[in-house]
């Protein structure tokens, strides 16, 4: 017989001076200014909105009311936040989460992160249960290096720093802008603007084009319509590649704009969210006719700087690629990692 599924934990309101219970429609503005007061201070180069928390709530594959924490002062203010998410069949979860500026140095954070680890166990035994993986627990959490707080917490909880990220620029305005590269698709390959006709054939073209990259996922109906549904996300500045011959997707660019960014970092920002080639049409310059075209549509809307993220160990060369089309490493981020 299957052993016990482990009960739902929760952080002790004793020793944190919060309530603590599952976040609902009805925190999503609470919510959300903890975030931005959160951000305000540590100046993340992303953060969470309100709309990207109203996907959290909607999904159905990682249910909030046991998958995510809200915790709450005695007015009912939220203070700290803790999330995880994790497909069926993934070997691994990931974990989102924060503490007000004001409440941090309480072990509010080490709270949290222990009702993350527990929810983790939970959630691998349930998926065992259900003959989904038999993998052993393990819980992934991203931070910047700039937040050596995080750093420190993670290290002492004895996570292990697993992979590296660059985030990189390329100036499309002032006297260091450079004109975009040339690059032109093959005989026979063809550069549409996303649009609603392609998120299906993008979807599957993502999934085959990721398999080979470093903890990646396939992404299901669901997880697509979150990520094109994101509110930042600029489909007449996305593009994608097709095969006249056979009307498949080759590649595809996805960008977005945020102007909370903006406006917090000071200059306006095109960012590339996704950009992938299939294996069967890599080596044809198609990324690199992608990268192009996302130049001079950024360009034309008027932003500041070209900017992505990539893999510091990517398997298909992408650093060197950015390198080559005029983008510089600015920041770095990584992932912490932990078997349980």
């Amino acid at each position: 017989m299957p052993s016990e599924v482990p009960p739902l934990f929760q952080p002790d309101a004793g020793q944190t001076g919060l309530q603590w219970r599952p976040a609902t429609t009805a925190d999503l503005d609470n919510w959300a200014e903890l975030i931005a007061r959160t951000a305000a201070v540590e100046h993340p180069v992303w953060f969470e909105k309100r709309a990207d928390l109203v996907h959290v709530l909607e999904s159905t594959k990682n249910d909030p009311r046991t998958n995510t924490l809200l915790g709450l002062d005695r007015d009912g203010v939220a203070r700290a936040y803790g999330r995880i998410t994790k497909n069926p069949e993934g070997d691994k979860a990931t974990g989102m989460g924060c503490v007000d500026p004001d409440w941090q140095r309480r072990g509010i954070g080490s709270a949290v992160l222990a009702w993350q680890e527990a929810q983790t166990r939970r959630r691998f035994h349930t998926d065992k249960a259900a003959g989904h993986n038999s993998a052993p627990p393990r819980l992934r959490i991203r931070t910047e290096e700039q937040h050596q707080h995080q750093a420190a917490l993670f290290r002492s909880r004895g996570y292990d720093v697993v992979r590296w990220f660059n985030e990189m620029h390329r100036p499309l305005s002032g006297p260091a802008a450079k004109a975009a590269p040339a690059a032109r698709l093959e005989s026979g390959l063809e550069l549409r603007t996303f649009d609603a006709s392609l998120h299906e054939a993008v979807r599957l073209a993502h999934n085959d084009a990721f398999r080979d990259h470093w903890g990646s996922e396939p992404r299901d109906e669901e997880t697509w319509r979150f990520t094109i549904e994101e509110p930042t996300a600029r489909h007449d500045w996305s593009a994608v590649v097709i095969d006249a011959s056979t009307g498949e997707v080759a590649g595809y660019q996805l960008a977005s704009y945020d102007p909370a960014s903006a406006v917090a970092r000071g200059f306006k920002e095109g960012y590339t969210e996704l950009l992938g080639v299939r294996r069967a049409f890599r080596g044809r310059g198609i990324a690199q006719a992608l990268l192009t075209d996302a130049l001079r549509r950024f360009t034309a809307a008027g932003m500041d700087i070209a900017s992505l993220d990539v893999d510091s160990a990517n398997p298909t060369g992408a650093l060197a690629l950015y390198l080559g089309m005029g983008y510089s490493p600015v920041n770095r981020s990584m992932t912490w990692e932990k078997t349980l």
